[in-house]
């Protein structure tokens, strides 16, 4: 653990050096496409050092100056497979990027939505020596927390306070400065495999960059996609990607919660083309044109043109029905759904005061996608864009850039976590077992 929160600190230290020299490059490493926005960071004083446990600690106001995507070459469930393909693509995109903002960057930080993340949940509590809470306190707190024995080949990625509660006054979102005798926390813990996140470094290390921070797709998903009500009250984001699909479950504007299904929008386009016999690229198009889940009297009258190349005039000239092509996109979206509702079950998503899902992502840009997750996740759906940053193209405003824009808030707005605060070496949390994911029923 001990290496693990050096790192933390360490990068930590080269993101508020980077954003001193003002400007930093965000990488969203999604299976579909590698999308990288440069921002600039305004004015003197444009990082101030935490004010606060929570949503508003460290604030900064940026602006988007080079903004380029790029196709995903070597990514498969958000996960790097072919090392130089990778790479490629990286330095296209941060080369694209880098042209259209004139300025060249060295460091970056990456988002992905592999490694089969894991949410545990801690608390810990302390005696306090003075009355009032001061932030040696509050470390000594986070550092009481047991921390699970998730396994070898696993890490820790982001370690938030999510509740504080002083005696029997729970539900503080900042305890310092305040009265009492026992101070509590809550915090939620994700967890990662080892080797993904050590592939992406080596691949950004190979392309001249330096890394400068490292957050779950879930999780920035979810702080692009989700308004502040939602964050407050309750709510779950779900990112539709090409390979992958995440949700993350916020409440009290924490994350406390965030998973994956390794099943995304490339899936659906891979059925499309076995089912109809085409080329993949013929495939995407005719799902992003004429696809749908939810089936209308129109859709058998309705005829989609196959084309091909082939030479066979009768093979070239065929057509399918629209009803024919939702048949064979409807089951795997289903089956992505199902999978969503079985691990929000698993988090206990039904015992928070509000239940609302949000859907965002390319893939959520499926005609009808918002009423089938309606029927099968029982709850209200809508459909979730991205919060509009200074600077950002109109071409990126759209939901597959959820987790771009979710980067650049992260980036500039980080949550404190559990290496922001100084924790002497031998007050390192030991690794225990513990049940994990049932402690917010009891604190909420």
């Amino acid at each position: 653990m001990t290496d693990l929160y050096d790192t933390q600190r360490a990068m930590r230290r080269m993101r508020k050096q980077a954003m001193d020299r003002g400007v930093i490059a965000i990488l969203d490493v999604g299976t579909s496409k590698i999308a990288c926005l440069v921002l600039r960071f305004d004015g003197p004083g444009r990082f101030r050092e935490s004010d606060g446990v929570g949503s508003l600690a460290g604030q900064s106001s940026f602006r988007v100056i080079g903004a380029a995507t790029t196709r995903s070459r070597g990514v498969s469930f958000g996960e790097i497979d072919a090392m130089q393909e990778t790479e490629r693509a990286i330095r296209t995109a941060v080369q694209a990027a880098q042209k259209m903002a004139g300025v060249r960057v060295d460091h970056v930080i990456a988002a992905f939505a592999g490694a089969r993340p894991r949410s545990y949940g801690l608390d810990g509590a302390i005696e306090l020596a003075d009355s009032v809470v001061s932030e040696a306190d509050v470390a000594r707190v986070l550092a009481s927390c047991v921390v699970p024995d998730f396994g070898q080949g696993r890490q820790a990625l982001h370690a938030h306070p999510v509740n504080f509660a002083i005696d029997h006054r729970s539900g503080l979102i900042d305890p310092r400065g305040q009265i009492g005798n026992r101070l509590a926390a809550d915090m939620h813990l994700l967890t990662i495999e080892t080797s993904v996140v050590q592939n992406l470094l080596y691949c950004i290390k190979r392309c001249d960059l330096e890394l400068a921070g490292l957050a779950s797709s879930a999780y920035v998903s979810g702080l692009s996609a989700l308004v502040e009500d939602e964050q407050e009250l309750g709510s779950a984001c779900i990112d539709l990607g090409g390979g992958a699909t995440t949700l993350s479950v916020f409440i009290k504007k924490h994350m406390i919660y965030a998973d994956s299904v390794r099943l995304g929008g490339d899936h659906i386009t891979r059925d499309i083309s076995q089912g109809l016999q085409v080329s993949p690229q013929k495939a995407e198009w005719i799902k992003t044109r004429h696809g749908g889940v939810v089936a209308t009297g129109m859709d058998d009258r309705e005829m989609i043109p196959l084309g091909g190349e082939t030479g066979d005039w009768e093979h070239d000239q065929r057509r399918v029905s629209r009803s024919e092509l939702i048949g064979i996109m409807r089951p795997r979206v289903e089956e992505i759904l199902e999978e969503v509702r079985t691990r929000l079950d698993a988090a206990g998503f039904d015992h928070l005061p509000s239940q609302k899902i949000v859907l965002t992502g390319g893939g959520s840009q499926i005609l009808g996608l918002d009423e089938l997750a309606s029927r099968i996740l029982g709850q209200q759906v809508r459909l979730g864009r991205p919060l509009r940053v200074q600077g950002l193209p109109q071409a990126a405003t759209g939901p597959a850039f959820s987790a771009a824009v979710g980067l650049c808030l992260y980036s500039a707005h980080p949550q404190d976590e559990w290496w922001d605060f100084d924790i002497p070496a031998d007050t390192y949390p030991a690794r225990s077992l513990k049940r994990a994911m049932k402690w917010f029923r009891d604190n909420w």
